[in-house]
């Protein structure tokens, strides 16, 4: 079940939680279906308007044909989504990770498709060092393939410098629908609203954060470049794409609805999500590590969900992944200190349900 592209594009305009989805594997590091697809499970259930599948937070090792996971990985996730959709009737978007060069990418592109996605979050770390307009032509050639959400990755977990000038560029391809913007830097997150503000585009291509350290504040901003010269619109991230919302999706999807609902009222409560915004990101360094430059961040998602019963462990396919010193000590933390950010008793309440 993919949708239309008006379909598309109107459902990521109106903001969605898209929680970047896991890899749940068994102790001998083979795929354990049972529990990828309770994840799953979980994120229809807590009210996601989407998952993306293939990203960095389901392991981008998933990609190397060795491990042969990433069609079956795909596929598992989509038939669970569109079983959900059959049941609810709810909307619900599909994004697939696509990497490696543009051949890689391309082949990538059109297996998703084929198992029935409607997006593709395409990576660019593959291409580190290729000049702007061969990266741009790699992007183009992908999405004649399948919708593209653009993807400004942090150079802390193997990310590029992309200049405003690459955004400006990038805006312009057709069948761009959306930009995660995840830098973790507010320049860098700058330059790609600039770009959608001075394009022709602003209207259609929507905007995600992807900041983990910063997801409220992003969400409360509104962007305006007006000025002298210039006719750029304003504009705001209207949703996430986030490692973070793999855990505590509940919680995550009822404060993006209020933070929508507040603003559709002209009565957003700034200092609250500003306290929000700070707690928030207390609590993501510890789930991804920030004090050991991200090192743990995968494993933090993994044992908040082993915490919850959702993964029965942390493994990873590279054995390099693991809790850094003292991240279970900060877990233990963040979650003490701030319950409210946790969904611990509805995962509870339905948990045997969504392993059945």
């Amino acid at each position: 079940m993919t949708l239309t592209p008006a379909e598309l594009r109107r459902h990521l305009a109106r903001g969605q939680v898209i929680p970047a989805h896991p890899l749940a594997l068994t102790a001998d590091l083979k795929l354990d279906e049972r529990r990828q697809r309770a994840l799953t499970r979980y994120y229809c259930a807590a009210g996601a308007g989407g998952v993306a599948v293939g990203v960095h937070t389901t392991q981008f090792e998933l990609h190397q044909p060795e491990y042969g996971l990433l069609e079956p990985v795909l596929e598992l996730a989509s038939e669970t989504v569109d079983e959900h959709v059959a049941q609810s009737g709810r909307t619900f978007v599909k994004v697939a990770g696509i990497v490696g060069d543009t051949s890689q990418a391309v082949r990538e592109a059109e297996i998703a498709l084929a198992h029935g996605y409607d997006a593709g979050l395409l990576s660019l770390r593959a291409l580190a060092e290729t000049p702007t307009p061969e990266l741009l032509e790699h992007c183009r050639r992908v999405a004649e393939v399948i919708p593209v959400f653009g993807f400004y990755l942090q150079t802390a977990v193997g990310g590029q410098v992309l200049p405003y000038r690459f955004w400006r560029e990038f805006v312009e391809i057709e069948n761009v629908v959306a930009i995660k913007v995840a830098p973790f830097d507010r320049y860098k997150t700058l330059d790609v609203a600039r770009a959608v503000a001075e394009s022709c585009r602003s209207g259609e291509i929507a905007l995600y954060t992807g900041n983990d350290d910063n997801i409220v504040a992003d969400l409360l901003t509104e962007f305006n470049f007006g000025g002298q010269g210039t006719d750029a619109q304003p504009l705001r991230i209207v949703g996430g794409l986030l490692g973070q919302w793999a855990v505590w999706t509940r919680e995550a999807v009822a404060m993006l609805q209020a933070i929508h609902d507040q603003g559709a009222a002209g009565a957003l409560d700034y200092g609250r999500w500003l306290t929000y915004n700070a707690q928030m990101t207390d609590a993501n360094a510890a789930v991804f590590d920030s004090a050991h430059d991200f090192h743990g961040c995968i494993s933090g998602v993994h044992e908040v969900l082993r915490r919850q019963g959702l993964l029965q462990g942390i493994w990873c396919l590279n054995p390099q992944e693991s809790l850094s010193p003292g991240q279970s000590a900060e877990l233990d933390r963040v979650c003490r200190a701030y319950p409210h950010l946790t969904d611990d008793e509805f995962v509870a309440e339905h948990l045997d349900e969504w392993l059945g």
